[in-house]
């Protein structure tokens, strides 16, 4: 019996099992990828390399001898950070040494088997209260909260339908942004007392909204990963203009005004604690939309407030983007620092929530429809915006990162 090509073996298929994995999960980019089987390859006391791109990666391991090369498939997607939290712990025995490539394999596939943490009508559900926590964020009025309840509830159904209807996923987008550009228009958007339609439809389609892939390009681009971020801001252009669309297929269909696509918001009527809990609901909806287990709210809910409030005062002093450069920051190295600690899910986890908090996909769409209702000024400034605000929250992260201290260090070791 040859051991050693055997070992070899399954030391190619854990590197690959893991890579796919985290390829699709790969909201913080290539670099994380490539930086994780780096590190399990050493544990395993194997030499790799990998050649990343957003949905692929040939990997290629050396050991006992032999040498193999193999490709990988995944789709970068952000929706089961069950499996990232799950992950940590192993990626850490394997990356040390103290688990063999058999015993991790048996664990890897348990996590990539495992069910989600809540049934379908919890996850449709999360995404209601996801979309009703941003309501108060484009118009602070009831009207825009009733009006996301309604929008919210179709979009999470389109979402929860498309996961056991597997042909509806690549043109999910356009769908939802169809079907709440026709809903919207028809019942919600009559007249212009409740402001503009898009801002009444943005809550609902801002869980499609590719916020989390442009600033993943973003830093991919920074770091070096030319292609792989080319690639993924393509396809987070792509998802934008397919959300563009449906909203410009209900105009066509309902025989509206291209002129209708105003971007005026109502006056405000909510109190302010409604604004203060609407991210309560937000951080809620964001654990049970995107698989994290409920024990972390409290951790997620506080690193949402610490971002919010860092923005809001800095945008005081320095300006809209300062501000948002300033929160993103202080979220990078708050989530930084607790990802580093073992007892802590991983930094995208922590991440999560408190980055989508600043809004970041939202302005492209309000440009794109903006030029679409012909108010080229105001949508050239919307698209101008979202590309500062862009790279200020990817750089603001990754300066986050650089400046969080090692956990157990003295600062600034």
């Amino acid at each position: 019996m040859d051991t050693g090509r055997d070992a070899h073996l399954q030391e190619v298929a854990l590197l690959g099992e893991l890579t796919r994995l985290l390829l699709d999960t790969s909201g913080e980019g290539a670099e994380e990828v490539h930086r994780s089987v780096i590190a399990a390859a050493g544990g395993l006391g194997v030499r790799a390399n990998l050649v990343v791109v957003p949905d692929g990666a040939t990997v290629t391991v050396a050991s006992h001898d032999e040498l193999s090369t193999i490709s990988v498939r995944g789709f970068p997607e952000v929706f089961r950070m069950d499996q990232v939290i799950a992950l940590k712990p192993l990626l850490a025995e394997i990356s040390e040494g103290r688990v063999g490539a058999a015993e991790a394999r048996r664990r890897l596939s348990a996590i990539t088997a495992a069910r989600p943490p809540y049934p379908w009508w919890l996850r449709l559900l999360g995404i209601v209260l996801f979309a009703l926590g941003f309501a108060p964020l484009m118009q602070s009025t009831w009207y825009e909260v009733g009006t996301t309840a309604v929008l919210g509830t179709v979009t999470a159904t389109l979402a929860v339908l498309s996961e056991r209807v597997g042909r509806l996923a690549p043109v999910l987008p356009l769908l939802a942004a169809t079907v709440v550009s026709l809903i919207t228009l028809e019942a919600f958007a009559r007249t212009h007392a409740h402001g503009g339609p898009v801002l009444l439809m943005l809550p609902a389609l801002f869980f499609f909204v590719p916020g989390d892939y442009l600033s993943a390009a973003t830093a991919e681009l920074a770091a070096g990963f030319l292609t792989t971020g080319a690639i993924r801001l393509v396809y987070a252009v792509f998802l934008l203009v397919q959300l563009y669309l449906g909203i410009v297929l209900g105009l066509v269909i309902t025989g509206r005004s291209r002129h209708d696509l105003f971007d005026v918001a109502a006056a405000s009527d909510l109190p302010r604690w409604a604004l203060f809990l609407a991210w309560i609901v937000f951080t809620v909806g964001t654990v049970l939309a995107f698989a994290i287990p409920l024990r972390l709210l409290g951790r997620l809910l506080l690193l949402v407030y610490l971002t919010v409030g860092v923005q809001t005062a800095a945008t005081k002093l320095i300006g809209e983007v300062g501000g948002t450069f300033a929160a993103a920051v202080a979220l990078g190295v708050a989530a930084t620092w607790l990802g580093r600690r073992r007892s802590q899910p991983p930094r995208i986890v922590l991440l999560l929530p408190g980055f989508f908090t600043l809004t970041v996909g939202s302005l492209g769409l309000r440009g794109l429809t903006a030029l679409a209702g012909g108010y080229p000024i105001q949508g050239f400034h919307d698209l101008t915006k979202m590309i500062t605000i862009v790279t200020a929250i990817a750089t603001g992260l990754l300066v986050g990162s650089v400046l969080a201290p090692r956990p157990g260090a003295a600062p600034g070791a």
